[in-house]
């Protein structure tokens, strides 16, 4: 139960360097969205309420290897939007591989079977397939029947070819334990070998279904219930750490670190995290260096209230399992406790209220896409 050994290890190392070189930040894993487009319009996404323009912009080839490159993280993480509509997408993928990193693509996996034989399967390399449950649950949560068909078909055909294959499973609060444990009882039937990532859905303030987001003390309860189903959570195989599940399930409590997974997109790196976003920087230093962190997470900004999914507390469970050995290595061998006291919450009374600014930016980084083409349209007619 957990993150795989060698990818665990090399994540330790890097971990320890960063001691040693007495950084306070430093990021686990880069979020690499190279576009926003995506070929589903799921009702609990906020990802993909953009104008066309800005929906046909593309991070190009060399600028997804400069975030690499000077993020300087482990692993990469290649979300969207939906990757597979990138054409160069095998190229970036190979050249994370080169540069040692390992390497996730997220995937609805509608292109999945046409493209895969653009990809070499690897140690390193990983299909993150998005799966929200069975076929009614999974359907249910795209908006469109037969997409959890066509998913299980291509996790067939990518098993087929070598990859290792795991699924990300996002809940919302109808979701029911049973279900969900019956649903991870047949991940290996369905072929997928690296194991499951789940967590609660984040209230995205632009997503279509605002009814259906757990609050923390819900989402607690809810994966409770399910890994009581399932000894602790020791039945099934995740790509996520032990003590990650611990805090699912209230026995952990865990400030947000934002910085662990920084998120690069088409309009450079965004603050402070892959869900929220408030602006952008130029580079990750200014990303690292001029963003108020102090400002964000549980207890400090409305927004980030009832957070509780990987991309912001999966860095702060690794660091404490480095930090805890013992903590990491009990919850592995005996399962995530779903009985007793749950730890106390953070408190909100002194949270800062929201700012709803994805109309603005909206505007501005249009204003900037018509701007680029216009002046691409000047250079040309010059020629």
């Amino acid at each position: 139960m957990g993150i795989p050994v060698l990818e665990g290890a090399r994540i330790g190392a890097y971990i320890v360097k960063q001691h040693l070189l007495g950084r306070k930040r430093y990021p686990l894993v880069l979020m690499l969205e190279p576009l926003f487009r995506c070929n589903l319009a799921c009702s609990g996404c906020g990802k993909i309420d953009y104008p066309d323009k800005i929906l046909n912009q593309r991070l190009p080839y060399e600028d997804c290897m400069e975030a690499i490159d000077e993020c300087g993280a482990p692993v990469v993480v290649i979300a969207g939007g939906e990757p597979l509509l990138h054409k160069d997408l095998p190229k970036i993928v190979r050249g994370a591989l080169d540069r040692k990193k390992f390497v996730t693509v997220c995937t609805n996996a509608l292109l999945l079977e046409k493209r895969l034989g653009e990809f070499q399967p690897s140690d390193a390399f990983n299909w993150s397939i998005h799966l929200d449950g069975d076929r009614e649950m999974h359907d249910k949560s795209v908006c469109q029947d037969g997409v959890y068909d066509r998913a299980v078909k291509a996790i067939a055909a990518a098993r087929v070819k070598g990859f290792k294959v795991s699924v990300n499973c996002t809940l919302f609060n109808d979701a029911d334990p049973e279900r969900v444990a019956n649903f991870l009882d047949t991940l290996k039937d369905l072929g997928v070998n690296g194991g499951a990532t789940v967590a609660p859905g984040y209230a995205y303030e632009r997503a279509p279904d605002q009814q259906h987001f757990l609050n923390r003390t819900k989402t607690k309860e809810l994966f409770r219930a399910i890994f009581r189903r399932g000894n602790g959570g020791k039945k099934w195989d995740f790509f996520q750490s032990s003590l990650f599940l611990d805090f699912l399930a209230g026995n952990q409590s865990y400030s947000c670190t934002p910085w662990g997974n920084p998120a690069r997109t088409i309009f450079g790196w965004q603050r402070p995290c892959y869900l929220l976003n408030e602006g952008y920087a130029s580079s990750f230093k200014e990303l690292m260096e001029t963003t108020d962190w102090d400002s964000y997470g549980v207890g400090n900004y409305e927004k980030c209230a009832d957070c509780m999914v990987h991309c912001g507390f999966e860095p702060s469970a690794v660091k404490h399992a480095i930090g805890n050995p013992w903590a990491a290595i009990k919850t592995a061998l005996f399962g995530v406790d779903t009985e007793g006291p749950m730890k106390p919450d953070i408190p909100l009374d002194k949270q800062r209220p929201a700012r709803f600014t994805f109309t603005a930016q909206v505007e501005e980084r249009l204003n900037a896409v018509v701007e680029a083409e216009k002046l691409a349209k000047q250079a040309a007619a010059a020629e």
